[in-house]
């Protein structure tokens, strides 16, 4: 194959990956599977795969394998290939699979690589390990990920990576970058990064328990999300997603005011419960998740107790609305 047939057929895949992405987004939420594991902390595949396969039922704008939801950091590479394998033949065609990577981009070629083997369409950059670096680094370590990995790349700006508008200018003209996941909810700066991202550019909503802040998004003209909740209930996501998008302001508060606003201030309660506060209401739904992973921890019985009770409230609210 030339150089030119090549690149052509890169430039064609980044399209057609861009395209459905696009299409997805408006459809419904994105999906961040949570990952299955063992009471002893191995893998789960099969709970894995019984449960991804219940939640892609809701048919979600796309679903993202071994994110920060699905504990990306706690999988070795082998466990990794399972995982992004069984959800791109669980999701068999019917949205994109954007498989986690992440650490430096040396490790996070190699993820890359692993997820293109087993068949995702693309590739989601979580946040690099440890360091705070300056602009010039943040953008060359997307494009020495770029540069390894035939996948098209979203790139996840939270914790100590947040990029300003001329390195988003410079990233959205590496070949192969689509988009930018935001998950520091600064809409000033996020307004200025979508006017500096060329046409076409994708961009979404990361923040944790983005429906809590999916109408601020929306007026920087950022309506797409990923929804945490999705994880556990995907009919209080749908829901609210449908509401939203369909102008229903009643639902979206009502849904807002009993369950998202009280699952926050939950979740803030201790570090980690972005995660484990999520797995914990899959397995009360007896869903096939098992626990998490340390560092991570399991929610206190107390907290479980006022987690049922939530999503209780919440299920009750989506079947009223009904």
């Amino acid at each position: 194959m030339s150089a030119a047939s090549g690149a052509e057929r890169v430039a064609g895949r980044v399209a057609d990956v861009t395209a459905r992405l696009r299409v997805g987004m408006r459809r419904g939420v994105l999906s961040f599977p949570l990952t299955s594991f063992h009471a002893d902390g191995s893998l789960d595949l099969d709970g894995f795969r019984t449960y991804l396969a219940a939640q892609l039922d809701s048919t979600p704008g796309a679903v993202f394998p071994a994110c920060g939801t699905g504990e990306f950091f706690s999988l070795d590479e082998d466990e990794y290939r399972q995982v992004v394998t069984a959800a791109v033949e669980v999701a068999a065609g019917r949205m994109p699979v954007v498989a986690g990577t992440g650490y430096g981009w040396a490790q996070a070629a190699r993820f890359a690589r692993i997820a293109e083997e087993a068949g995702a369409d693309a590739a989601l950059v979580l946040p690099h390990y440890l360091v705070n670096a300056p602009q010039d680094g943040l953008v060359g370590q997307v494009e020495r990920l770029a540069e390894r990995t035939g996948l098209p790349l979203i790139v996840y700006q939270r914790g100590q990576v947040t990029f300003d508008a001329a390195s988003v200018r410079r990233i959205a003209r590496t070949p192969g970058v689509i988009g930018l996941k935001d998950g520091h909810s600064d809409l000033d700066r996020l307004q200025r990064l979508t006017f500096a991202a060329p046409d076409g550019f994708l961009f979404f909503n990361g923040a944790a328990t983005a429906e809590i802040q999916a109408r601020a998004y929306a007026t920087v003209g950022v309506p797409a999300y990923s929804s945490a909740v999705h994880a556990f209930a995907p009919e209080i996501a749908d829901a609210f997603f449908a509401a939203l998008h369909g102008g229903d302001d009643a639902i979206v508060e009502k849904l807002l005011r009993d369950f998202y606003v009280p699952l926050v201030e939950l979740r803030d309660r201790v570090p980690g419960y972005s995660v484990s506060l999520v797995k914990a209401a899959a397995r009360l739904r007896g869903r096939p998740v098992g626990p998490v992973r340390a560092p991570l921890t399991d929610p206190s019985a107390a907290h479980l107790a006022e987690l049922e009770t939530l999503v209780g409230t919440g299920l009750g609210l989506v079947g009223a609305a009904r």
